[in-house]
Order: C-alpha cells, then sequence, then structure tokens
C-alpha cells in the first residue's frame, strides 16, 4: 500500500510558496510514496519536479480553471486550456490520456464544480473527499457521501500551498510502486482518504494574502 498526496502546489502556482524541491524534501521528510505536482493552469511546477532525484514517485499533473470550477488531471506534462466549459475540459483532457479528479467538489469560495454542475461528478475517474484546507467538514463529508452514492474512487489531498503542509491530506492507493500503476489503481477504486486540517491560522494567512495578490493584480491591469 502506497502513501500519496494527490493535490500540491508549488510556487509556479501564482499562490504557492515553495519549490518543486522543497515540496519533495518535504515529502520525503514526511514518508509519503508519491505526490502529484498540480499547479494551477500550468505544468511547469510539475516538470520542473520531475527532473529532481528522489525515491519518490513523481505525479505530474495540473488543476485547470473551468468555468465551473476546479479540475486536476494526473499524468499530463502539457498544459490544458483554461476557461472552458467544465465537461468540454473533461473531454480534452481524457483524449490525453489524464485520470480526472474533481477536487473540494463542495467547498465554498473554493472553486468547488459539484456545487453548480452535478453532471461532472460522474465524468471524472474520481472524487477528492478529503482536502486538508477547510475550516468546517461538512464539504468533505458530503463529497464522501456522493462519492459512495455514485460508486466513484475517493481520493485525499492536502492542497498544500506551502511544503510544511504536505503530507496534511493523503490516498492510501493499492498500486507498485510507479506512475502507471498509481494512476490505474486510481481509476479502479483501489484508494481510501484520510487526512488532518491545516491549521486555520496558516489557512486564514494564505487565504487572506492570496486575495490581496489577486486585487493588486486586477488594479495594475485596469
Amino acid at each position: 500500500m502506497l502513501s500519496c498526496d494527490l493535490h500540491v502546489h508549488t510556487i509556479f502556482s501564482r499562490d504557492g510558496e515553495s519549490t518543486p524541491l522543497e515540496i519533495i524534501r518535504r515529502a520525503e521528510a514526511v514518508g509519503l510514496d508519491a505526490i502529484a505536482i498540480t499547479d494551477h493552469d500550468t505544468v511547469e511546477g510539475a516538470i520542473a519536479a520531475l527532473s529532481i532525484p528522489t525515491s519518490l514517485v513523481i505525479i505530474p499533473g495540473i488543476e485547470i480553471s473551468t468555468r465551473q470550477g476546479h479540475l486536476i488531471a494526473l499524468g499530463v506534462t502539457e498544459k490544458i486550456p483554461s476557461g472552458l466549459d467544465v465537461i468540454e475540459t473533461i473531454h480534452l483532457a481524457k483524449e490525453r490520456g489524464a485520470i480526472l479528479i474533481l477536487p473540494h467538489p463542495y467547498h465554498v469560495w473554493r472553486h468547488g464544480v459539484g456545487r453548480k454542475l452535478r453532471s461532472a461528478l460522474y465524468s471524472v475517474d474520481a472524487i477528492e473527499v478529503f482536502n486538508s484546507r477547510y475550516i468546517v467538514g461538512s464539504a468533505n463529508l458530503k463529497a464522501a457521501r456522493m462519492a459512495r452514492r455514485i460508486c466513484k474512487p475517493c481520493v485525499g489531498g492536502s492542497d498544500a500551498h506551502h511544503a510544511r503542509y504536505v503530507g496534511f491530506g493523503r490516498t492510501t492507493i493499492d498500486a507498485k510502486k510507479d506512475c502507471g500503476s498509481i494512476l490505474a489503481a486510481i481509476r479502479e477504486g483501489k484508494t481510501s482518504a484520510a487526512g488532518k486540517m491545516t491549521p486555520l491560522p496558516s489557512y486564514t494567512r494564505q487565504t487572506i494574502r492570496n486575495t490581496w495578490k489577486k486585487f493588486r493584480r486586477r488594479i495594475s491591469h485596469r
């Protein structure tokens, strides 16, 4: 059984704070077998991580901003366009061989697709039922109930934007320790999810800082 964090950001995300090397070293330190680098709308962080020597399995990925919310594609090293309808994005990503995960589908203010388009839940390969960045756990619980109801594999991720939180959300996977086996096992539902909450003060500080960054970008583009 492998311990994996399937939702991690680096400085290649606009709101990421740690380099791919820092992410990898932290993942090694906390005993993970694999991590997925899923920066917002770019694969640059994943490509950089793949070049770093490590015993970890590095799963390249991307968290895509669709019109209805966020979508994670794993197993890709080519950017998938953002800003499209989520169903269109799902079809495009599947054509490129991606494994698709719907992250934080019911988190309010977190670009959760499940709150806007229920049909997307049926179209992905797995649902993120544990995301460590939450204030209360109701959104995770709702995602878990829905995944069980529609028989979708359940996965967990830290959604870490700083290395110190890597591994706070985990997926246990019954697979061999290589990228292909892990991705196949996710699709086959050989997974379980668990984790612990990112400390609320840290989550709050990150949220305020990211909101300020977005505000400054909007002002500078006027």
